[in-house]
């Protein structure tokens, strides 16, 4: 991903989830956030993406996150989803999706973010990117066409 930012929120009260929000709105770039959940051993990874950039990364990716990738088959009991209660931190109201897993980030009632597993988030974006490199609209594929057009062959140099 751009721009690499780890942080890590020991319970999303008072202003954390609003500076990490923060730092993902202004640099328009994903953010990689730890959770310390209170009760649990385990830490939480997700990657908190501005909506603008998700909108962008889901309008150029070709097709969806694949539910299930390698590696999975060596579960035994597969997950049940988590019950989808909003829980609200502040100014914030974490919408944890029952299916996919993500969570939308609601401030005011919009949505300004979501929070990706890392795999998913890494996945879009290289899906978005590379189909988006293939991408040329018509003017500017035959501009591109006719610039090749005037080129020397590569022989003839």
């Amino acid at each position: 991903m751009g721009i690499q930012i780890d942080v890590v929120v020991g319970y999303p009260i008072n202003d954390e989830v609003e500076r990490v929000l923060g730092l993902a709105e202004a640099v328009g770039e994903p953010v990689t956030v730890t959770f310390m959940w209170e009760g649990r051993d385990e830490a939480e990874r997700a990657v908190l993406v501005p909506a603008a950039t998700l909108a962008l990364w889901e309008h150029w990716a070709p097709t969806a996150y694949p539910t299930s990738g390698a590696g999975e088959e060596n579960r035994a009991v597969p997950e049940e989803p988590e019950l989808a209660h909003p829980a609200e931190f502040g100014a914030f109201t974490l919408f944890r999706r029952r299916v996919g897993g993500r969570t939308a980030v609601a401030r005011k009632g919009a949505v300004v973010a979501e929070l990706l597993d890392p795999d998913e988030a890494h996945w879009l974006q290289e899906k978005a990117r590379s189909v988006r490199q293939g991408f040329m609209d018509p003017k500017q594929k035959a501009a591109f066409e006719e610039f090749l057009a005037r080129q020397e062959s590569v022989d003839d140099e």
